[in-house]
């Protein structure tokens, strides 16, 4: 048996390299090997699905991408449907970036000649761009290989078969590397292939695998938010903050992470654009009875779509949501004084408290400073930084003695949620009063929140008392080309 399918890999590995067709290995499996049967059930989810229902401007441009799930069809092709259903049907370039899960590859493993094989016919690759992007960089290869037994890529075709009516090219490609500069090159360089021609970008990826019910939709819907940020490093490092939780059963908050990093390098190639949620389900909620509760996978199509004035995702807070995070920074002091109270996993008060977020968290007593402790960058999710911050606050502020039980009642707390950090090569873009401002310079860095500001409002006192106070560096180390000095601002909210 081992000889024979040793055989069986080799013959097929000759036809891909002679151009034949990668055949549809698996029909009747993932979806319908009848013909007919595969067109309607198809033409059906489709016909089903609504984007445009779900919220009044759902599609605001141009679609130049979506996201796309690549189980099963009983399991994910109604969702699917979704996505395939907001798209125009005269796009005649369709790149594929799918999930290598049998092999591991370098960058983006292609195939670059021949055709794709469904029971609804054979679609051909586009040899020229695959043979360009060979010889724009080494990070694409043509490995059929890496496609002889891989479903990502081939469950998307009969959607894209039905839905776009002129003839069309595929350039398939899967990557499974999780080295951020590999994948931001990867998506230069397709996104300026791509740029002015009539091109979809299709991402194949399923989310979170095997948590239980409840938790995919929280990790989930954090993965979303971050997607809407459309920044790759951002996305990357929520996928990492949220596998760090703990959540029981989760192993994979995106199996196609690389392909979701690249895609968004891409886009920011093409053109200036938002993510768009069009559907959200995960397999119990799709196929309660093949798909238990307490073991799942999430599933979602979106679609990036051009926006002139695309705005990034920002983190905005409820009143609601503002007191339950200073319950918890309260909560998080109180726990340092022998509070049996456990912090969970994830936050269940709503999805962005689950996204990384840096945090400082600021105690006073009386009016008077009693600590302030925080992170410049964001290394936790949004709920755990501020149970981090509050009893670093509380207890590790090398400034003050740490806070007693009878002090406890008379604290007040006050958090403040740091956008990213942006350097900045002059003082002149400090804007007095708004901008929080980082200072590093040979190893050594100090931070000011836009509140200090209040204490000192003089741009020149303020920074030099950043650089001696905080930094431990000379008065006028701001004026120093040396020292590295970034911006932020803050969603601040107190007691």
């Amino acid at each position: 048996m081992k000889n024979t399918a040793l055989i069986s890999v080799a013959v097929f590995l000759c036809f891909c390299s002679a151009g034949a067709a990668r055949d549809a290995r698996f029909a009747g499996q993932f979806y319908p090997a009848d013909k007919r049967s595969l067109s309607g059930f198809v033409d059906e989810a489709m016909a089903a699905a609504n984007p445009g229902a779900l919220r009044s401007s759902a599609l605001p441009g141009k679609v130049l991408g979506i996201v796309v799930p690549h189980a099963g069809y009983s399991f994910s092709g109604r969702v699917a449907a979704f996505a395939y259903k907001s798209i125009s049907a005269d796009y005649d370039l369709v790149v594929i970036l799918g999930v290598g899960h049998t092999m591991r590859v370098r960058g983006a493993a292609l195939l670059a000649k021949g055709y794709y094989e469904t029971p609804l016919g054979r679609i051909p690759v586009d040899e020229k761009l695959a043979a360009e992007l060979i010889k724009a960089s080494p990070l694409f290869e043509d490995l059929p290989e890496a496609h002889a037994n891989e479903h990502s890529i081939e469950v998307q075709l009969p959607f894209l078969q039905r839905r776009l009516k002129n003839a069309f090219r595929i350039l398939p490609a899967v990557l499974n590397t999780d080295n951020p500069e590999d994948l931001a090159a990867i998506g230069r360089i397709i996104g300026k292939k791509l740029k002015g021609r009539k091109a979809l970008l299709v991402v194949s990826t399923d989310l979170s695998h095997y948590p239980k019910h409840e938790d995919a939709r929280l990790v989930d819907g954090a993965l979303e938010l971050a997607l809407k940020t459309m920044d790759p490093g951002y996305f990357q490092l929520a996928n990492r903050v949220l596998l760090s939780r703990g959540v029981p059963g989760l192993v994979t908050c995106a199996c196609g992470e690389a392909a979701l990093t690249a895609a968004l390098s891409a886009v920011k190639e093409i053109a200036p654009a938002e993510f768009v949620t069009l559907k959200y389900a995960d397999s119990y909620d799709e196929n309660p009875a093949d798909s238990p509760a307490d073991r799942v996978v999430g599933y979602l199509a979106g679609a990036f779509v051009v926006k002139e004035k695309a705005d990034p995702y920002k983190m905005s807070f409820t009143i609601d949501q503002r007191q339950s995070l200073l319950a918890a920074a309260r909560a998080a002091v109180a726990r340092g004084f022998g509070s049996s109270e456990k912090m969970p996993a994830l936050s269940s008060a709503g999805a962005f408290l689950n996204l990384p977020a840096a945090v400082f968290v600021t105690l006073t007593e009386g009016g008077s400073l009693r600590g302030c402790v925080g992170t410049i960058e964001p290394r936790m999710p949004l709920f755990a930084a501020v149970d981090f911050a509050a009893q670093n606050a509380a207890f590790h502020d090398s400034r003050f003695q740490p806070l007693k039980k009878p002090e406890l009642e008379g604290v007040k707390v006050e958090i403040s949620v740091l956008s990213r950090l942006e350097k900045i090569t002059d003082a002149k873009a400090i804007k007095p009063g708004e901008h929080g401002v980082v200072a590093v310079r040979d190893g050594r860095s100090g931070l000011f929140l836009p509140q200090v500001w209040e204490q000192i409002p003089g741009k020149e006192d303020f920074l030099s008392e950043l650089c001696s106070q905080k930094a431990g560096l000379e008065r006028n180390c701001w004026q120093d080309k040396k020292t590295e000095l970034y911006i932020f601002t803050v969603d601040s909210f107190k007691e």
